[in-house]
Parts: structure tokens; sequence; C-alpha cells
């Protein structure tokens, strides 16, 4: 887990769970291909880049994933049949297939666990304090074989004022931008959203961004300016 600026003055506080595409030697590849490791089946391309540049802008505190989700996926609820994938998309993981209680423990111990209490930690010491919570997320293009035309959405559980605005705002600059696309947010199926925010009454949402639009430092730099107007109002 990483944190940028904690003691940064921001209401907003960033998550991006799907920061990286690390797996540790030992795991050896969890049978896949490097170039497989490179797709969106291990991490949200694009996605840390912004949040780095997003929590500049803002002066806003974030948390970053360190390992690959095909590890154990930050987003998902323990248990649930996407914390530890077997098949992404179109390709097996041979790697998690028939995983020991031992080695899954060992994950949750060791990557899950951290990341969230260190999420906790950060909010509970908010209390008081006025807080948004914001996680950075993207999005393939095509998506088993069928196209995405959307090139950004909103995801949002009971934050539906936050989240509505936040689209509206990003539609005034032209985006093709959509709330609760290419996905909604669910509480057998995500994890920051429902628990860090509409379990605490912080308003939360979840931004997906088309990976092809922030392939590239100035398209990143597009997209967090963007992002921070949206935030700023």
């Amino acid at each position: 887990m990483e944190c940028l600026n904690p003691q940064g003055a921001s209401d907003v506080v960033l998550l991006c769970e799907h920061a990286s595409n690390h797996i540790p030697a030992e795991y050896g590849g969890l049978g896949l291909t490097p170039q497989d490791l490179t797709r969106h089946i291990a991490w949200d391309p694009g996605a840390a880049d912004v949040t780095r540049l997003l929590s500049q802008h803002l002066d806003a505190t974030a948390f970053l994933g360190t390992f690959s989700r095909l590890l154990i996926d930050l987003n998902r609820p323990l248990g649930s049949a996407g914390s530890i994938v077997t098949r992404s998309e179109a390709t097996d993981i041979p790697g998690n297939v028939d995983l020991s209680p031992e080695e899954i423990a060992r994950r949750v111990g060791n990557i899950f666990t951290p990341y969230h209490d260190a999420v906790s930690a950060c909010l509970d010491a908010r209390q008081g304090r006025p807080t948004r919570l914001v996680s950075i997320h993207s999005f393939t293009p095509v998506f088993l074989g069928v196209a995405r035309t959307w090139e950004g959405g909103i995801l949002f559980g009971e934050a539906a004022a936050f989240g509505e605005t936040l689209v509206s705002r990003l539609r005034t600059d032209g985006l093709r931008v959509g709330a609760n696309v290419p996905y909604k947010t669910d509480r057998n199926e995500d994890y920051a959203v429902p628990v860090h925010g509409d379990d605490r009454g912080i308003p939360a949402v979840l931004v997906e961004i088309r990976n092809d639009l922030i392939d590239t430092a100035e398209s990143v730099r597009a997209w967090a300016q963007l992002l921070a107007a949206a935030l700023q109002g």
C-alpha cells in the first residue's frame, strides 16, 4: 500500500485500488505471460498516473494498491467470486486455482487488510471534517468483443447528488460520461464505495475512465485537470 500526501488539506480522499500489476516472483506470474500482465485483467492502466496528478492538483490524500488485482482484488468483498479470480475476462488464471485456505489468508493479511486498515484509519481521523471519497479506475474500450463508446463513468450508491453533479460537470466539457456506466456499484461486487463511503455516511463515487484515453502523459494530465475542476466545482 502506498499513501500520498497524508496531510493533504482537501476534503477529497482518493483511492486507486488497481494501481499496480506487480506480482512477486514467487508466484511465477500466476502462470500468465508477461503480455497478459500488462492487460486490464492485472490492473487498471493509467489509473495510478491520474490519481497521482489529481492528488497534487487537489492537495488530497491518496491510497494506491501496490499489488496486482489478480492476487486479490482490493475492490471486491472477501470471499466473493471476484476476490481471487480463476478466470478474468476470457483468460484463465492458473495460479489461482485450488488455493489453500492458508494461501488465501496470506493474501488477505499481506495485501487486502493493510490497505483497507490504512484507509479506515485515515477516515477515522477525519471524523468531523468534511470528506468526500473518490476511487479512480479505468476500463477497456472493448470487453469480450463488445465496443464501449462511453469515455467515462461516475459510479455511486447512496451518493447520488455527488455523483450526478460530477457527471453534469464533466459533460459540460463535451465528454461522453454517464452515471453508473459501464458498471454499477453493488455491495456484493464492490468494496470501497459501500464500505468506506456509504456505510460511514461519506459521499463516495468511483470514477471510470476508458483506458485508451489515458495512455499518454498528455492525456493523463488532461483527465487529471478535468477531474480536479469537476471536484472543485
